[in-house]
């Protein structure tokens, strides 16, 4: 149901009232002060009214029965007003894609919808051409305004601000100009084309299929992220006024619950697109027929681009009639598509783990470690990417800054100052030491998940198997790939080693492997 449809009328608040005498946060904190003071009477209701909807679009009171019932509830008008319809009448020119459908994993949500080639396409064609007036950005929400004072808080993303323009857009239902896009964004409910929303979205419970993979904490992490930026809307809504002048609803905080903005932020995150070579105000952008009815492919070279006065898609490849039309995602790791996107590449040739080395601070030659470190391009806390398919090579390139944290000798450590270079004079029993650690290291990783790979093939096998579950053994299965190849190539290079029954050097400042 929609704030419209309430027969006492949500407060309206006095925007203009700002004294404009008063520095910008000052005046917002006297008026937000004022303000709270007026609304708090009407929370309750709002809240419970906000809460009706799962994301951005609250629907008619027969589409919320029968989503109580386990339905899926879609009028015939609006089944005939589909987006495309609404972005030709809009000024959508003629384009070569289609709208289609697939089935969606659970039977009471709606089918996802995928953009498909109405005609066979050639490298090179122009499958679609969005004009501005269909695109949603910052430059179009601000107006005139200055885009400097809302983001100068630091303390609101984007995709924050554009979350919270179609939320208040989403309260004047059918009366607002983006409903028919919002209702196909509420439609998707923040799922990629595999169906699974972002791990943002999942249970407690279901996060444990995550357990040993960091993308788990990146998962926590992001979530409290959004939490922050959910506290900071307040203070933008009042410093930015001209950006929510024309809705008379509460304050962010007031109107929609933690939980309904997050999901409207993660609906927002799964579908923005960054635009290259334009203005800070339009450089994140959702764009109709863009993702997520667009399919992301890491191999894919086809991009959304901005041109004079609109927003194409020119096809990397050719195409069949009713084939799903794919983009480029940019250059992601699995645990960045999963979180974003609720989908794992397997063919990604851009997904990496983070190996984090860092040099023992209780060494009375950590300063002089230190500075060489940085003389090399490194620093005292190291991150090293390594990618799949590329395992070997780095480990190799961990090799010199885990050789440097073992020098303990002061005369090693100054021949090592006077040198050129990531060079450290290896003893053979230093050198089984550092590839010890990182045997150790490696193994420890590996056994942090409660699953081991072959087990992970048994589990994709199931046909039945959870979709969620599906999408995290998939992320998992490839991360202990990765972690499984840099075991052997530690293990390869002991084996290379001449004497195999020199005894690792103690190390009583060993590097610190994370």
């Amino acid at each position: 149901m929609d704030a419209t449809h309430l027969s006492n009328g949500p407060v309206s608040l006095p925007l203009r009232s700002l004294s404009p005498r008063l520095p910008p946060a000052a005046a917002a904190a006297a008026f937000l002060l004022r303000s709270r003071a007026a609304l708090r009477p009407s929370r309750r209701r709002n809240l419970c009214l906000a809460s009706s909807s799962e994301t951005l679009v609250g629907g008619s009171l027969r589409e919320e029965e029968g989503k109580r019932r386990g339905e899926v509830v879609v009028s015939k008008k609006e089944e005939e007003d589909d987006l495309k319809s609404w972005m030709h009448r809009n000024g959508l020119p003629p384009c070569k894609v289609v709208l289609k459908e697939r089935a969606s994993h659970n039977e009471r949500h709606q089918p996802i919808h995928y953009v498909a080639a109405s005609e066979d396409l050639q490298v090179g064609d122009v499958a679609f051409s969005v004009p501005n007036s269909l695109v949603v950005t910052l430059e179009r929400v601000l107006g005139n305004e200055t885009i400097a004072e809302l983001l100068a808080t630091n303390k609101l993303s984007e995709l924050a601000c554009l979350a919270l323009y179609l939320m208040y857009e989403k309260k004047q239902g059918k009366k607002s100009f983006w409903y028919p896009y919002i209702r196909e964004l509420d439609r998707q409910r923040g799922r990629g084309q595999l169906a699974v929303e972002s791990p943002l979205l999942w249970a407690e419970s279901e996060l444990d299929y995550l357990t040993g993979s960091p993308t788990k904490a990146e998962v926590l992490e992001r979530a409290e992220g959004i939490r922050r930026e959910y506290n900071e809307l307040d203070t933008v809504w009042f410093m930015a006024g001209s950006l929510f002048q024309q809705y008379p609803y509460d304050i962010p905080t007031e109107a929609f619950p933690f939980e309904i903005f997050k999901q409207a932020f993660v609906a927002i995150q799964s579908c923005v697109v960054h635009l290259q070579k334009v203005s800070l105000a339009r450089r994140f952008a959702l764009v109709p027929l863009g993702p997520p009815l667009l399919t992301y492919r890491s191999n894919c070279k086809a991009m959304l681009t901005a041109v004079d006065g609109a927003v194409e898609l020119v096809v990397d490849r050719a195409y069949k009639a009713g084939e799903p039309i794919v983009v480029w995602c940019g250059p992601q790791p699995n645990s960045r598509l999963l979180l974003n996107y609720g989908f794992v590449d397997e063919d990604n040739s851009y997904d990496r783990l983070g190996v984090e080395a860092s040099l023992n601070t209780e060494d009375p030659q950590y300063q002089d470690k230190r500075i060489v470190a940085q003389r090399n391009g490194k620093l005292s806390k190291q991150l090293f990417y390594v990618y799949a398919g590329k395992e070997r090579e780095a480990v190799w390139d961990m090799l010199p800054y885990l050789r440097l944290g073992y020098v303990s000798d002061p005369s090693d450590m100054q021949s090592v100052i006077s040198s050129q270079g990531p060079i450290c004079p290896v003893s053979p029993c230093t050198e089984r030491a550092v590839l010890d650690q990182l045997v150790e290291y490696f193994e420890s990783r590996i056994a942090g998940y409660p699953t081991t790979l072959s087990e992970d093939e048994t589990l994709l096998a199931d046909p039945s198997l959870n979709p969620k579950k599906r999408v995290a053994t998939q992320l998992v299965r490839l991360e202990k790939k990765i972690l499984n190849s840099c075991l052997q190539a530690a293990v390869d290079l002991i084996n290379q080693l001449p004497d195999h029954t020199v005894s690792p050097c103690p190390a009583p400042y060993a590097p610190y492997l994370k």
